[in-house]
């Protein structure tokens, strides 16, 4: 370190450490502020807000210009001689997350102008709300340019009308008016109690709407899932758990403390799988498919752990702390927060509202169980913002405050930037500014490799038969080709693969379908790896779709070096979609700033040594994320280890 004299009052002169001098703050509110317009609506029944017109409301889309300017747009068709969109040009839906972006910066740095913008995109927000009539509580998504509310969209939302029934938005309000009472209970108590009002209006419509069916539950493919979830979805019901965290931590109890306790019950129900077999430890967003993840909206881990941390309920914790300690280093080493797992890499899109959500998920299980490596995670993650992502470019822009709409798994940029995308870049940037370690690794902005599952298309192998039905989509998961493989018994079909030098998990991805009576046998090199049965599957019950698209862990690993796989079908016509190969370390490396940092996964039943070159810092965590010293580079069963130099 430098060292610099310092001049005291005295005139004695002491030699000091030269400070680094920190670094500028990440976040930059200035293109969400373009986004916000004011409105002034005209009178509508069950419609009102706190205080006189205009209320808060923010833009869409933004699309560039060709000088590199934006401009501001709605969703939908627009017709220019109403001035309408077949949509609208405001949501209910990014006003409250706005609102959470500006509360949060109020909050963090005390600035007096993100004050002013949440309270007015609080008032904006509360305007949506239907406060009369059998759907007192719900609400409205989509506002017109001149303020009038269009409950019934084009094309139509689900429900239709949007304030009909439970719905994303409502768990989202519920996010921001939870957080905006938090933050304006002793700034403003008059605010407050308004906030506090439709607070509980929301959280009624959802106790009449939702939580009547606590308790119950519905077979999903003989799966047993929660009956009591907003719109059947972990993913949305932990948005509304973050405002009722909230909400409950500033001293509400009664229906809010309840409904906090039976949705993070339900949204810990759909923790699945181990290091070795899907989800890979998960908590699933949606209670009717056993095969669907996706990036976006995933915080259930943050939701588990604020849920577990206010109510104080080590057993929300779990689930959290397994979604984070050994999903999240598959997902990073297997290609990153993907929009769709379904479950072969279907929709490899990338977006700000999945990287936020599941950094939001490391730093929040970081924070309630005080172990460092989630931060190490959150750091790994966050780097895609910088350029680790697979267009090798920044998605954000801190000098403009921009995030990209999405980066496609080719490469392609995506250059709008919508209110989403704005919002959640800036709530990670929020989170990076207040834990400048995490931001530090995060600005190792370069993937320099990548050693995760590959997926070998069942169509690529010979024999069998490929079929391509009329739609990819099962109604509860996808065909990641568009197509499918149909074995009919007796056949055999042979694969190349590409070779490992190290033995990998073969995961055939199989349609099961309950009373089937096909088996799939699985050999390399003449030896066999196991058997996938076709029937192990339960009765439909509530899913949308009959079977399910699941990956099978066979019971043998691929030696090290095998290019040939091969599958025989007996007793019935067969049907497979891909084959998923797992290494048993993976790895996923990141350069910047003069620093590489390498992240191991292991699904390995037994500790791995790993060859490590130089003095590196190793740091090697277990599968609950608890630091272990090993004294030496091992990768532990289920665990991660961090190595930077």
């Amino acid at each position: 370190m430098k060292r610099r004299s310092v001049l005291l009052g005295s005139g004695l002169a002491l030699t000091a450490p030269m400070l680094k001098s920190a670094p500028a703050p990440l976040t930059n509110l200035a293109h969400l502020t373009f986004l916000r317009d004011s409105v002034t609506p005209p009178a509508q029944a069950g419609h009102t807000t706190y205080g006189p017109a205009p209320i808060g409301v923010l833009w869409t889309y933004a699309e560039p210009n060709p000088d590199g300017t934006y401009r501001r747009i709605g969703g939908g068709a627009y017709d220019p001689a109403t001035d309408t969109y077949g949509q609208g040009a405001f949501n209910g839906d990014d006003i409250a997350r706005a609102a959470v972006v500006y509360l949060r910066h109020w909050r963090q740095t005390g600035s007096a102008s993100s004050r002013d913008a949440s309270y007015e995109l609080l008032r904006g927000l509360a305007y949506f709300q239907t406060v009369t009539g059998p759907r007192t509580g719900n609400f409205v998504l989509w506002m017109q340019p001149d303020g009038s509310l269009r409950p019934s969209a084009e094309p139509p939302d689900s429900p239709d009308p949007s304030d009909s029934g439970p719905s994303y938005w409502l768990a989202r309000a519920v996010w921001a008016l939870g957080e905006g009472y938090a933050a304006w209970r002793t700034a403003d108590p008059a605010f407050a109690a308004f906030l506090r009002q439709r607070l509980d209006l929301a959280i009624g419509a959802l106790d009449r709407q939702v939580l009547t069916r606590y308790g119950t539950w519905q077979v999903v493919d003989g799966d047993r899932a929660p009956a009591w979830l907003i719109v059947d979805g972990a993913d949305a019901t932990a948005e509304a758990v973050l405002g009722l965290a909230a909400y409950v931590s500033s001293g509400a109890g009664g229906v809010a403390r309840r409904a906090l306790r039976q949705f993070a019950a339900g949204i810990a129900a759909l923790s699945d799988g181990t290091a070795s077999e899907w989800p890979f430890g998960a908590v699933r967003p949606w209670a009717l498919s056993l095969s669907d993840w996706h990036a976006w909206a995933s915080q259930m881990p943050t939701a588990l752990a604020r849920a577990g941390q206010v109510l104080g309920d080590a057993d929300l914790m779990r689930p959290a702390v397994t979604d984070a300690a050994v999903f999240t280093p598959w997902l990073l080493t297997s290609g990153g927060p993907d929009n769709g797992r379904l479950p072969a890499r279907i929709d490899r899109n990338q977006i700000a509202y999945g990287v936020d959500s599941r950094l939001q998920s490391l730093l929040a299980v970081g924070e309630a169980t005080g172990r460092a490596g989630f931060r190490r995670l959150a750091g790994i993650l966050a780097a895609w913002y910088f350029g680790a992502n697979a267009a090798g470019v920044a998605a954000y822009d801190p000098a403009t405050g921009r995030t990209v709409d999405g980066i496609a798994g080719d490469g392609t940029v995506n250059r709008n930037a919508g209110a989403e995308s704005t919002i959640h870049g800036l709530l990670s940037m929020l989170a990076l500014d207040a834990h400048p370690d995490v931001a530090e690794l995060a600005r190792q902005g370069h993937i320099a490799q990548r050693i995760g599952s590959t997926t070998v298309e069942a169509e690529s192998g010979a024999g069998g038969t490929v079929v391509t039905p009329p739609s990819a989509w099962t109604g509860e998961s996808q065909f990641s080709n568009g197509s499918y493989l149909r074995m009919a018994a007796g056949d055999t079909v042979r694969w190349e693969l590409p070779p490992s030098d190290q033995p990998q998990l073969v995961l055939p991805i199989a349609d099961l379908r309950p009373g089937s009576a096909a088996v799939t046998r699985w050999s390399a090199g003449g030896r066999s790896l196991g058997a996938v049965r076709h029937g192990r599957i339960g009765p439909q019950g509530a899913s949308p779709a009959p079977g399910a698209l699941l990956p099978v862990t066979l019971d043998r690993e691929l030696a090290p070096g095998s290019t040939e796989l091969t599958a025989t079908a007996t007793g019935g016509e067969a049907v497979l979609d891909a084959v998923l190969l797992e290494p048993l370390v993976s790895r996923y490396v990141i350069e910047g700033n003069g620093h590489t940092t390498t992240l191991l996964r292991s699904a390995a039943r037994t500790p791995r040594k790993v060859d490590v070159t130089g003095r590196p810092t190793i740091e090697t965590y277990d599968a609950q994320g608890v630091r272990r010293a090993t004294g030496q580079a091992v990768v532990l069963p289920g665990g991660f280890t961090v190595i930077r130099t």
